[in-house]
């Protein structure tokens, strides 16, 4: 029997394309696509992101045995294609085996399945959801393509060492790891740090490859990126981007090395938040057939910003500003607006909201009479703007785009069944200061693929005033909440850092204040769970990730950190603890 020698040459193509959930069928098709540019191209093999065929995370969907029907259905499809003798395929989909539903990574070559391997780690923290869903697979062994032994670590796979270990024990020569991890800011260099780790610690090249696109709150920036075994980054794909990328392994005495492969630049900051807001968006519109969308323009920032991200992820054309001025909406916002909607380029009506305001607070008159004017009437315009937004958005058909930043959602600054009413909020994990960073920062750049203008399409003006709901005479948000940068310094430590009170205090916050902020967002948790999605861009947004009761009297007392001189005796029986000194 002849042998034939071991490749000195691998050439990998990565398809970093938008897949959606569900859409099994057109997944299919443009993974097909994707391998037919790969063979052109020369590649040996095509490797695909997590669950690519069934698009996601799926969710409880991939509960439904109709569904993973479907999805080994087209494997099978793309498998036959192989034999072709063109490149393999890797492939991501759920696998049922033994009456138990797999995150399965799937190796196709020769016209058929060639082998299989199944997600050992699954995730169960903030977004994600997997052990409800997945059952885990053993540990994996590599595989065999052509010659070579590859590693197929999935995702969660290598954010710990042991996965890894086993394939470099079991004799993989390059790690290969799809992945479909959500954007959030910094989790770039989180990826970065956990990939560079398990080279060093396996002497193994590693390809991680990302998948692209929004998924309802989630959105997936790609940035796919290759290390070396040195440790060194040796290719990255653009970020927020759709591509089909060649690189090239070349086998050397100490073992592979990647010796040809693109060097995108990295998005960061504020600018990787606005481009993460802007594919959330556009995937969410044009993945549920919305032919555009509507939004309320005020003349403030919040939905100047909105309307700047919804005119770069459809264009202008697509989208309907519309303002709807009461009595209190003054001259400069009427201008405001006006030349935001100009400088964007987008449909642009006036309808004032009189006549529905004035007919509500008719209608409540004889139980209203007597009492003063307060909140609940100026709730009352808020109500009738959305009311009319929505039937804009029923009768013609575009999606109504919700405009509360995160500050506001925190703290209940906001009005249900009125400027709350939406079908998605591209700027709700934004908090106020960033709001007015992010409008400075589009005046002077645009990402990659923007369908908006360039230049200043957010009016100086809008970003200078002092921000207000204008909902009565003279009114400030500032004469009800703290000012925006304290505010949200201490949002961010209650929301996302969990911190206990006497530690915000120890910031330089007013104690009292600390407090009725901690209160109002305790408070608003009924709002949030009826406000719509929007796009994730921290680690701790409000849904997926912060899970808080409705009915809930917890209040920090504000008292140092709970350091008990104590120890639970070791022979006590469960659930029986015994405090005792030292």
């Amino acid at each position: 029997m002849i042998r034939s020698s071991p490749p000195d040459r691998l050439v990998l193509a990565l398809a970093q394309i938008n897949c959606v959930v569900g859409a099994i069928d057109a997944n299919l098709q443009k993974a097909r696509a994707a391998r037919a540019e790969a063979k052109k191209s020369g590649a040996d093999l095509v490797m695909f992101s997590e669950l690519f065929l069934a698009g996601y995370p799926p969710e409880d969907l991939v509960l439904k045995p109709a569904f993973q029907d479907s999805c080994r259905a087209a494997l099978d499809e793309l498998a036959r294609d192989t034999g072709d003798g063109g490149p393999g395929v890797l492939m991501g989909l759920p696998w049922m085996q033994d009456g138990r539903c797999h995150n399965a990574y799937a190796l196709l070559d020769g016209g058929r399945v060639v082998a299989v391997r199944f997600k050992v780690d699954l995730p169960n923290y903030g977004v994600f959801d997997e052990k409800r869903v997945f059952a885990p697979g053993p540990s994996p062994g590599p595989v065999a393509f052509r010659g070579l032994r590859l590693g197929l670590p999935i995702c969660e796979d290598i954010w710990g060492p042991d996965i890894v270990e086993s394939l470099s024990e079991t004799g993989a020569e390059i790690l290969l790891s799809p992945n479909g991890s959500p954007y959030w800011r910094g989790k770039d260099s989180e990826r970065l740090a956990v990939a560079t780790a398990r080279v060093v610690e396996s002497g193994l090249p590693l390809v991680y490859l990302n998948q692209i696109g929004g998924q309802d709150e989630l959105v997936f920036d790609g940035a796919s990126f290759v290390v070396n075994a040195n440790g060194e980054v040796a290719g990255r794909l653009p970020a927020f981007e759709e591509t089909v990328e060649k690189i090239t392994f070349r086998r050397e005495a100490a073992g592979w090395v990647c010796e040809e492969a693109p060097m995108a630049p990295a998005y960061e900051g504020d600018e990787a938040d606005y481009a993460a807001c802007v594919l959330g968006l556009r995937d969410y519109v044009q993945k549920n057939n919305f032919p555009g969308v509507v939004l309320g323009l005020s003349g403030g920032v919040d939905s100047a910003l909105c309307a700047a991200m919804a005119a770069d992820a459809l264009g202008g054309g697509q989208v309907h500003a519309i303002m709807l001025p009461f009595r209190f909406t003054s001259e400069e916002s009427l201008r405001d607006a006006a030349d935001c909607a100009k400088a964007l380029g987008l449909r642009y009506d006036i309808l004032p909201v009189a006549h529905a305001v004035e007919g509500v607070e008719a209608a409540l008159a004889p139980l209203f009479a007597g009492t003063p004017r307060g909140v609940t009437e100026e709730n009352i315009q808020a109500r009738a703007r959305g009311l009319i937004l929505m039937s804009v958005s029923n009768k013609f058909g575009p999606m109504l785009v919700t405009t509360g930043n995160k500050s506001e959602m925190s703290v209940g600054y906001a009005t249900l069944y009125g400027d709350m009413n939406g079908g998605f909020n591209p700027i709700k994990d934004l908090y106020k200061t960033q709001v007015f960073r992010l409008c400075a920062l589009r005046n002077g750049w645009k990402p990659a693929g923007a369908l908006g203008p360039d230049g200043v399409v957010i009016p100086t003006n809008i970003i200078e005033k002092p921000p207000t709901a204008e909902l009565r005479e003279n009114q400030k948000d500032q004469d009800s909440l703290p000012p925006y940068d304290a505010l949200d310094d201490m949002l961010e430590c209650l929301v996302e850092k969990d911190m206990r009170l006497a530690e915000i205090f120890a910031r330089g916050h007013d104690p009292e204040t600390v407090k009725k902020v901690e209160r109002m967002l305790y408070l608003a948790e009924y709002k949030r769970r009826q406000s719509a999605p929007g796009v994730k861009v921290t680690r701790k947004n409000f849904g997926r990730d912060r899970r808080y009761p409705i009915v809930n009297r917890f209040r920090d007392s504000g008292a140092p950190a709970f350091e008990p001189d104590a120890k639970v005796a070791p022979e006590s029986p469960v659930g029986v603890t015994e405090w005792f000194e030292d």
